[in-house]
Order: structure tokens, then sequence, then C-alpha cells
């Protein structure tokens, strides 16, 4: 390894956090990963405990810069990215004081419910409350109750001693920053998940009074704000000496994954698409103007970029299916389990699944395990098989998997396709989905698109984190980025298997059409 200045980039995914080292090229040169567990609780609760966020941090950064301890004293700044739409309850000193509400927790729902209803509605919004809200943020609190609003709103009213206690509520990679610096703020990217800020002016974003009286929260408990793409301060010195830095080290504003992900997708201009495939997934690209799709869930926000929007949208799970199947199914632990899953578990999910024809047998799989987002926001639809028969092998269900992610994402990517106004002539796939040639296929298949495979692509969070530091350090300019970024490979679209995946694209809507209210009545109440 050269001697060269690098940033230490903090990808903290719901699985756990990466730790790279990034060079100013944009190499990733080292990562080091740790694994942290969701906590379910009854009703729709998903949490996590932030103290062992910050314990796997510390132990993969002391491993990774165990490996390069050349690097120790050229590192130059921290920046953090992390899942988006949590929310920690933090004190004065920076440590959280209770577990973290995370974006799978639907509890607030109906209190988001109440603070935006009214006599008149559409899609189940008070009108006049729904006009204000998209005019001043492009958005509006969901009734899912997944955002952060909506997790403040569960803990003001139903766990009140939390709520009172709490200095702040901050976003998870506020937190990360709170702690590294003593400092506690927000950026105008990562705040808007709250739905409380004025982002029509992109270089001035502010809380706004009206909403933040609307929703009923205090102006105190929220964070203030910081531009996009500035500097928080200096890391702590007892910070600098835990991780084995130094201690003039700079920490920039954090940023939520999706939006490093575009970032180190490579696709920086207006209108070029990434394809994100981790334990969630999404399409999305960056915007020169604001706009709102009500209907198919979708905004335009702040994006890590200073003065751009990006289209916010996501579907729930994704790679996660994967998980599930091995979690739950395959390795679950219990009297029937024949032992953990081997370490390379998805590679043989792979190999067998490539040893079945396109289509799967016309198997089935729905990965609404926890509901969905986009082009759909309904929280009650849950996931399965069908179309099972005797003859249906394990390897059919396990390429049914791979499919039925990249049906629901074509779903999704016809709605974003619509919303831009454009015709996505390629898509640079990102993510752990990436590493696999065989779903970069399927992608292309099912999405008549030609698909890039990135290089490193389960490290885009961590890269785009890492460019996003070198422009908050004066070092890079946003447009020098899709130079620094390399393709693998590209997968075209195989006409052959076009019939196929359009028979059962279209059976994969109508599933949904025909078993949505099903679905509901089922899953309405806990």
């Amino acid at each position: 390894m050269t001697s060269t200045e690098y940033i230490l980039a903090i990808d903290l995914g719901t699985g756990g956090p990466k730790v790279a080292l990034v060079n100013t090229a944009g190499t990733v040169v080292g990562c080091e990963v740790e694994r942290n567990d969701i906590i379910l609780c009854p009703g729709g609760g998903v949490e996590q405990d932030p103290e062992t966020w910050w314990t796997a941090i510390r132990t993969a950064a002391l491993r990774l810069l165990g490996k390069y301890p050349q690097a120790r004293d050229h590192v130059i700044a921290v920046s953090c990215t992390t899942q988006w739409m949590g929310t920690v309850p933090v004190g004065a000193d920076g440590r959280h004081i209770s577990n973290a509400v995370i974006w799978l927790d639907t509890r607030g729902g109906r209190h988001s419910a109440r603070v935006t209803h009214g006599p008149i509605r559409i899609a189940g919004y008070g009108v006049n409350k729904l006009r204000k809200w998209l005019r001043l943020t492009g958005g509006i609190p969901s009734h899912t109750g997944k955002d952060s609003l909506g997790h403040i709103l569960f803990l003001k009213n139903e766990r009140p001693d939390v709520y009172q206690a709490a200095y702040k509520f901050v976003e998870p990679m506020d937190y990360l920053n709170f702690r590294l610096t003593g400092r506690c703020h927000a950026s105008f990217d990562t705040i808007t998940g709250h739905w409380l800020t004025d982002t029509r002016d992109l270089l001035n974003v502010r809380y706004s009074d009206e909403l933040i009286a609307l929703a009923g929260i205090t102006r105190d408990k929220l964070p203030d704000l910081l531009p996009t793409g500035s500097i928080v301060g200096t890391i702590r010195p007892e910070v600098a000496r835990e991780f084995g830095l130094r201690d003039d080290v700079q920490v920039v504003t954090g940023t939520p994954d999706n939006e490093s992900a575009a970032v180190g997708s490579g696709a920086v201009r207006d209108f070029e698409a990434h394809m994100y495939v981790g334990t969630s997934s999404w399409v999305t690209c960056h915007l020169p103007f604001k706009k709102t799709d009500i209907l198919n869930n979708m905004t335009t926000l702040p994006s890590g970029i200073p003065g751009k929007y990006i289209i916010a949208c996501e579907q729930e799970l994704a790679g996660g299916c994967l998980t599930f199947l091995r979690d739950n199914w395959l390795f679950a632990a219990d009297a029937l389990s024949t032992g953990p899953a081997p370490d390379d578990f998805f590679e043989r999910l792979n190999t067998a699944a490539a040893t079945v024809p396109p289509g799967s047998g016309k198997l089935m799989f729905l990965p609404w395990l926890n509901g969905e987002r986009t082009p759909v926001e309904d929280h009650h639809l849950r996931g399965g098989f069908v179309n099972i028969s005797m003859a249906t092998t394990r390897a059919q269900m396990v390429r049914a998997v791979l499919e039925g992610v990249a049906l629901n994402t074509r779903w999704m990517h016809r709605a974003v396709e619509r919303f831009a106004g454009r015709r996505f002539e390629a898509i640079n796939f990102i993510g752990g989905g990436a590493t696999s040639a065989l779903w970069c296929q399927i992608m292309a298949d099912v999405l008549d698109r030609p698909i890039r495979q990135l290089r490193q692509p389960r490290f885009a969070n961590a890269r785009g984190a890492a460019f996003l530091a070198l422009a908050a350090l004066g070092r890079l300019r946003i447009d020098e980025i899709p130079a620094k970024v390399e393709v693998d490979a590209i997968f075209t679209p195989n006409a052959a298997n076009r019939a196929i995946y359009d028979e059962l694209f279209g059976e994969f809507v109508q599933l949904y059409k025909r078993n949505r209210k099903m679905f509901t009545r089922l899953n309405a109440h806990p």
C-alpha cells in the first residue's frame, strides 16, 4: 500500500457495519465487517441497541487499522453512512437512553395517521394537511409509522418517559457523529425523513414551525441543522485514542445509505440510474426538480450532493429474503436443523439456482415479508411461494426468490421511470446482490435493461461516503466521480427469456391486486 491519504468510511447497515479504508482514488483498499442483530418487539416493533453498533464499528475499525498500520497517520476524515429513517433517543452526553427504533418499525403508524387526518381525505390524509406537507417537504408522514416522525410519535405517546428524558432524537448517522465529535447536528439530507423541514431551497433547508406544531413535537428535541456536505467537527481526543487515529481527523456530515450508494455507484449526473440490492432494494436517480407521486409513494428529497434532489423510493426486502430463507427455512435454529449455515451459503444458492431454467417452472415468490413501500405503501402485505407442486424442487425455490425480487424491482422500476420522465438506458448495479452474475442477468432479463455490474459492489456505500468526504474537504469535485468508478461486466437482456418474464410479471401484479384485501384482513391487527 502506497503512502497516501485515506477516508475511514463507516457503513452501518441493518445487519451490521462495514468499516473501510478508501483512498483518494476511490479504491477500497481494505474493509472489515461485523454483525448486529435486530430486536423484534410486540405490535410491529423492530429495534437495535446503539451500543452494539458502536462496539461493532470499533471492533471492525481496530481490526482494519491493525492490518494497515501505516494508514493510521494518513486518515484525514471519518465519514458515516447508515440505515435511514431510524430514531435514537440520546442524552446530552451523546449516549443513547433507549434502543434505536429502526426503519422496519410500524408502531407509530396510528399516531402518524392521527396527526395527518382531516375531515376531507385523499389516500387517508386530510386534504389541507396533505397539501401543506407536500408543498414544504415533498412528502408526508407515512401511515405505516416506518419513518422517523412515526418513531418519535410512538415514543411520545407510548413511552413518555423516554420522550421526556431525551435530549435529542437523531438519525443513526447523526448519532455516530455525535459520539465521534461531541456535537449534535443533522444535515439537510439526513433530517428529511422527519418530514418537518422546508426543502424548497436546497441550500437553505430549515425546520417548519408550522409542521412541527401539526406533528405535536417539541422543537428543542430536534438537532440543529448543518448544510449537506459540511464538516461536523474534529474527532474527540478520547475517540481518536480509542481508534488509534490522529486527533486532527475531521468528521463530515453523515449520509443516508441510499444517498451514499447513489454517489458510490458513479451515477451522479441527473437521470443516471443505479439499482441497489442489499437487505432492501431501490432503483433511483438524481433529478434537477422537486416532485411527489403520492399514489406510488415516491418523492424527491435533498440528496447527499449539495443542491441536488434524489428520488426517494424503496422496496422493503430484497436480499433480506435470502437471509430469511437461510435462517428460517434451510438452517433454522430448531430441532430440525442440520447445523449452522456454511460460510459459502450464498455461493451455493447461486450454484443451485443456475441449474434451473428461467421462470423456475412458473413457481413464483412474493418478497413482501414485511409489507411494501414502493410502488405501493402497504405494510399489511406478506410474502410466500405461489404455484408450488409436487414436482417443485429446492433449487427452483431458490431461483424463484431471485426472480421474485427482480419482478418486484420491475414493478418499482416502471414507476420510477414514469416519475423521472426518462427511460433508463442502463442501470448501475450495486450492493451484495450485484456480486451474483446470475442475479445480474436475471435483473437484465426481467427489467429489459442493460445492467452494469460495478467493481466492489458491496462497498458502494462506503465508497460514496468517502467521495462525499473528499468533496466536503475540497479534495474532489462531484463531476470527477464517474471516472473513479469501474464497471466489471455489462449484462444485456436475453430476448429468449422475455416471454416467460413478461408472463410472470403480469401474474405478479395481479397477485397483489387480487389479494391485497385478504392481506389487510389477515394482518390489520397483531
